[in-house]
C-alpha cells in the first residue's frame, strides 16, 4: 500500500484530521504534519524560497510530492516537470493542475534539463551514501551543458549526542517507515549528508559545490555544477 500517497490524497481532499506517522531507526515515531506538503510560497522557509529563485531554464522537480514547488515555478513561468514514484501523489499533482507530471524513478528517468531541483531533504532519496556517485552520474546525463543541481540536506550528528557514531555505516544513513490509519508501508533507506562529506565526495566526483544557505537546525542549501 502507498501509505504516503494515501495520506497526502486524503488530506488534499479535505481530511484535515489525517495523521501520517513516521517510524525511524534512531528514536521514537514522529507525526509528519501533512499541511507542510501543501504550503503556499509565503509559508515556505527562506531556504526553499532561495532555491526556487535560482532555478534556471527547464526544471526537473524530483520527489515532487504534492507539487507545491512545481506550482510556484509554473507561476513564475518556468517549464517544469514534476516526478515522483508515488502513483497517488502523481494523481494528486495532476488534480492540482501541475502541467507536466510523470510517475518515475529519478534513476530511470530520461530527458534534458537546465536545473534539477530536490527539496525537503531531497537528496535523501538516494538511500545510502554509496549511491551518491550514481545520483551524480544520472544528474549529468539529465543536465544540459551549464546545468545545475539544487538540493538541501542536513547534518544529523545531533541524533548521536552523548553516543558514539555508528561504525557499521555512515551516521547520516537512517531508515524510515510510514504509518497511516493503522497500516504501515515498507521500511526504506534515507540519507542526510553533512557538509564536509558532501564537499569531499563532490570534489572526488568532479563537481563544483556552492553552499547558499543554512539555518539553526544544520540544514543547508547547495548548488552543484559539473566541473
Amino acid at each position: 500500500m502507498d501509505v504516503y500517497g494515501k495520506a497526502l490524497t486524503d488530506f488534499g481532499n479535505g481530511d484535515e484530521q489525517a495523521e501520517l506517522i513516521l517510524h525511524n531507526s534512531y528514536g521514537e515515531p514522529e507525526e509528519m504534519p501533512l499541511w507542510y506538503f501543501f504550503r503556499e510560497y509565503d509559508e515556505m522557509p527562506e531556504l526553499e524560497k532561495m532555491a526556487l529563485s535560482i532555478c534556471e531554464g527547464k526544471v526537473l522537480d524530483v520527489g515532487a510530492g504534492t507539487g507545491s514547488h512545481s506550482l510556484i515555478l509554473q507561476h513564475f513561468g518556468y517549464d517544469v516537470t514534476a516526478i515522483d514514484t508515488s502513483r497517488l501523489a502523481v494523481e494528486l499533482m495532476r488534480k492540482s493542475n501541475v502541467k507536466q507530471v510523470v510517475e518515475a524513478d529519478f534513476f530511470r528517468h530520461s530527458g534534458s534539463y537546465d536545473t534539477i531541483l530536490s527539496l525537503m531533504n531531497g537528496i535523501g532519496i538516494i538511500g545510502t551514501i554509496d549511491r551518491f556517485a550514481t545520483f551524480l552520474d544520472q544528474s549529468k546525463k539529465l543536465l544540459n551543458p551549464g546545468g545545475q543541481l539544487i538540493f538541501d540536506s542536513s547534518d544529523v550528528k545531533y541524533l548521536y549526542e552523548g553516543k558514539d557514531l555508528p561504525e557499521s555505516h555512515y551516521y547520516g544513513e537512517v531508515r524510515f517507515q510510514y504509518e497511516y490509519k493503522g497500516k504501515r508501508g515498507d521500511w526504506f533507506d534515507w540519507v542526510y549528508i553533512d557538509r564536509q562529506k558532501l564537499t569531499s565526495l563532490a570534489d572526488e566526483l568532479g563537481w563544483f559545490v556552492y553552499f547558499l544557505h543554512s539555518d539553526e537546525h544544520d540544514q543547508y542549501l547547495v548548488r552543484m555544477i559539473p566541473q
